[in-house]
């Protein structure tokens, strides 16, 4: 497929965000204290404990730290960020997984400096792939570009009816209250989208595989209520990537903490109620109460009591699990900063896109990367034969003479991708208290997003601070 020739034709300038000047933030982390070390940030003993450095951990340590309430953050790997991670491979940026940062988020508004992170738009739309000897056709946001939008009036990807209730669509999770999503009648997406009236075409061609990459879920059985704050935020912000790396994120939230506050290399075994217990055998004391900030399934297992609050559901469909792998090429097949989608039904790939057309800091000068995201764990599959896979497969949609020269990099296989949002969620978040001194928070005990973590962080900290009669921030 000659995709210069097929592919439409999009703006020499995409819809770009406010220029910032700022310096990209370091890569770096906080220096991790010694074992045995005071490691309060604070000075005492009288302090508190925090296990786990991803998103909501580091949001929970932020907001003690501007509530001058000492603390130590266990972090059982040798960084901070947990699934929010950039790596450097041979001159690339990798993010781990396919990520994308939605400026709408309010939480990340209030806590994170945008400018900092130097910030990277998608084009707002999608290309989607139908199959081999096809052009890519071209879906917009009916309301940024309005005159694009017309050119996939008639496209094969949904009715005509179908775009109008796009465009419906939009314009009412725009205008709904959080509060009123949050507390809506809750079914699965796929469900909701067909009470919306969408028609088949345009959920297996558009919808689903644009929703997998969101969610990791083809089945589209993640919550209608989460299915709508996301579309929320879709509509009011834009898709972006930080210039050094989905990873930036976490690298700003660990570098405002106190030197000494993080201790990196310290698994949890077991926690008390004022108290962690390491695997090494060391007891890390937290008088002011213990905030575990880690995924769900660690969650469960330091906590035996966590499954009697969290409702039981059946295990079909609730794995969250995808495979991200990289390529190197000498030029990107596509020049836009846009998401590729395949509607086709067939192959492996879910969705993927060129990188560096978002953000050119992502590889070498003169270099493109590519990214191309999975969904299921392929645990049966070695890496190089998924790679192998995947080329072929994407010689369809560029051609053989394009994939070609790519040079795979690297393979993230993300087992616990996402917590299982499938019905009945609580996507406004759960109270953090789970016993005397004790606090939970992460993606799982709020919404499946950057801002859940981020808000079930927060909440965590201040239910301490409140509890032990602190003043808050």
């Amino acid at each position: 497929m000659h995709v210069h020739a097929a592919r439409p034709v999009l703006p020499a300038t995409p819809p770009k965000l406010r220029r910032h000047h700022a310096a990209a933030p370091r890569l770096t982390v906080t220096r991790a204290a010694a074992p045995g070390s005071d490691a309060t940030g604070g000075g005492g003993g009288n302090k508190a404990v925090i296990v786990g450095g991803g998103l909501a951990g580091l949001a929970a340590a932020n907001h003690l730290t501007s509530m001058s309430v000492p603390f130590t953050l266990l972090e059982a790997s040798d960084r901070l960020g947990g699934r929010v991670a950039t790596d450097e491979v041979d001159g690339y940026r990798l993010d781990r997984g396919f990520q994308i940062f939605l400026t709408a988020y309010p939480e990340c508004r209030r806590l994170l400096d945008f400018p900092a992170l130097r910030l990277r738009p998608f084009y707002p739309g999608a290309l989607v792939f139908l199959g081999a000897g096809e052009p890519f056709y071209l879906l917009s946001d009916p309301f940024r570009l309005p005159l694009r939008s017309l050119s996939a009036v008639f496209s094969p990807v949904g009715t005509l009816a179908d775009k109008l209730l796009v465009g419906l669509a939009r314009l009412r999770a725009a205008s709904t209250p959080d509060e009123v999503i949050l507390s809506s009648p809750e079914t699965t997406t796929a469900a909701h989208l067909e009470k919306l009236g969408f028609s088949p075409s345009i959920v297996e061609r558009f919808l689903r595989p644009f929703l997998a990459g969101i969610f990791f879920d083809p089945a589209l059985d993640t919550s209608s209520r989460l299915f709508e704050l996301v579309f929320k935020r879709l509509a009011l912000g834009d898709n972006a990537l930080p210039e050094a790396g989905i990873g930036a994120i976490a690298s700003q939230l660990a570098d405002r903490l106190p030197a000494g506050s993080v201790r990196l290399n310290s698994r949890a075994a077991a926690i008390g109620q004022s108290s962690v217990t390491l695997d090494t055998g060391e007891t890390v004391s937290g008088e002011l109460g213990v905030i575990v900030a880690v995924e769900q399934p660690e969650a469960e297992k330091l906590l035996p009591q966590l499954p009697t609050t969290i409702p039981a559901k059946p295990k079909k469909n609730s794995e969250r699990s995808t495979v991200c792998l990289y390529f190197a090429a000498d030029k990107a097949a596509v020049q836009d900063p846009i998401l590729l989608l395949n509607g086709s039904g067939k192959g492996i790939v879910n969705n993927m896109f060129f990188a560096t057309n978002v953000a050119p800091s992502y590889a070498p000068p003169g270099k493109a990367l590519v990214s191309v995201s999975l969904v299921g764990s392929f645990a049966g599959r070695s890496d190089a034969d998924l790679a192998g896979e995947v080329v072929s497969e994407l010689a369809g949609w560029f051609g053989a003479g394009e994939v070609a020269s790519w040079t795979h990099l690297r393979t993230y296989r993300i087992g616990f991708a996402q917590p299982d949002q499938t019905p009945p969620t609580s996507p406004a978040g759960r109270d953090p208290r789970v016993g005397d001194g004790l606090y939970v928070c992460g993606d799982h005990w709020c919404s499946a997003t950057f801002d859940g973590a981020l808000v079930s962080g927060r909440r965590a900290a201040e239910a301490l601070a409140k509890d032990r009669g602190l003043p808050s921030d």
